[in-house]
């Protein structure tokens, strides 16, 4: 069952993106909505897994992690998805990790210091007996952000319309 958003939802989502630190009495002065009303819309996209986090948004180069690298995995269907998923989250230079269809099985976003650093991370990331190939592709250039208020927008802009 899709989540539906509304205006209020909307608008609630993007001031709490652009400003994490306001508080729910001032999100709902900037709103011209009630308290009650805001906090009873954020608990409820909170509830909903909307709302995954309210944490800093943190910039990987800006720590000293300049390369951003994307790695297709092809694992040993024997072993299964779990054991080198447990293997992944256990390196700090996976930020994520995903099951595709395709050519690969799993799809992951790393970053390193530098591209030496880089063949260190790939080393310690096919260093599970579960993972038969990896393929990696370097990032240049960010050319989109990762983000989600347009998605939000567009979401809410879609509630009232029929499936």
């Amino acid at each position: 069952m899709p989540s539906q958003l509304d205006d209020l939802d909307a608008r609630l989502i993007a001031l709490l993106a652009a400003e994490p630190r306001l508080g729910i009495l001032e999100c709902a002065r900037r709103l011209h909505a009630a308290r009650g009303t805001v906090q009873a819309r954020l608990d409820k996209l909170v509830a909903r897994g909307v709302v995954r986090g309210f944490g800093p948004d943190v910039a990987p180069a800006a720590i000293g992690f300049g390369v951003t690298a994307f790695v297709t995995l092809e694992i040993s269907q024997r072993l299964g998805h779990e054991p080198v998923a447990a293997h992944l989250a256990a390196i700090p230079e996976v930020l994520e990790a995903h099951t595709i269809t395709g050519s690969g099985d799993l799809l992951c976003r790393v970053v390193a210091r530098h591209n030496a650093d880089l063949q260190r991370v790939i080393d310690q990331v096919v260093g599970h007996e579960g993972i038969v190939r990896a393929i990696t592709h370097i990032a240049l250039a960010e050319q989109i952000p990762y983000r989600v208020l347009p998605l939000v927008r567009a979401a809410a802009d879609s509630s009232g319309a029929e499936p």
